[in-house]
């Protein structure tokens, strides 16, 4: 059965669920990382371990789950643990793989804003924070981060800094794919239909290209599928 073209909220989520493999802990963040992560687990990874926040442990939601307080997250996992356990005997123990993170802003070094736009003490706007996102930074082996390529998003200067891009991996737009290269972001990857110049022009730094700058492989019709019968299941 022929499936349509894939938009590129498509691809950004199709290209990000391939970082994970089969068998990896994950600690996901709400939104697009969560999209991702449980597209993974219903295709490529089915031993993948989602963690959420609220203590939820080889969670296997059947719709995108609403918060890190959804029920379905408990419902559905191996285990629930405090948040205290969760974060110093999980996290801090080096129990888990991968942080999928998410966030507002993000510089050429990969650190993260989710705190404010502005000043932080009078703020034009004021984000959820950071929640556990500077503590998944530093906990996890490697940090995938999804976001929205645009000017607004890729930042010469963060107006805070959340979270530090040292473990930074992988940054996953709708345009394309970003790895760090000798410190700074540099986009290795675009999805079809996507150049170079308009993810130079989505950036607010010069941003380097990679030689050999690849094509995102299109998502087969299994992967659309599932991606679609998440979405229409729930938020994404």
């Amino acid at each position: 059965m022929s499936v349509a073209v894939p938009t590129r909220e498509e691809m950004m989520a199709v290209a990000a669920a391939r970082l994970l493999r089969d068998g990896t802990v994950c600690f996901v963040g709400i939104g697009l990382p969560s999209l991702a992560s449980n597209l993974a687990r219903r295709t490529h990874a089915p031993r993948c371990v989602l963690v959420y926040e609220s203590g939820t442990i080889g969670a296997k939601p059947t719709r995108l789950p609403l918060s890190i307080g959804d029920g379905e997250l408990a419902e559905t996992a191996d285990a629930v643990v405090s948040v205290p356990e969760m974060f110093t005997y999980w996290l801090q123990g080096g129990r888990i793989d991968v942080g999928f993170l998410g966030a507002a802003q993000i510089d050429r070094s990969g650190s993260l804003n989710s705190t404010v736009i502005g000043d932080y003490d009078h703020p034009r706007v004021r984000l959820p924070g950071g929640g556990g996102a500077p503590e998944i930074a530093l906990g996890v082996r490697d940090v995938f981060v999804m976001l929205r390529h645009s000017r607004r998003a890729f930042v010469e200067r963060l107006d805070f800094t959340t979270s530090l891009g040292d473990r930074v991996r992988a940054v996953v737009t709708d345009l394309g794919m970003l790895e760090p290269r000798d410190g700074e972001l540099t986009l290795v990857a675009v999805h079809p239909g996507v150049s170079a110049d308009d993810a130079r022009a989505a950036t607010g730094w010069e941003l380097r290209v990679a030689d050999g700058l690849r094509v995102t492989e299109p998502p087969d019709g299994a992967e659309l599928r599932a991606l679609r019968a998440l979405t229409a299941r729930g938020p994404g």
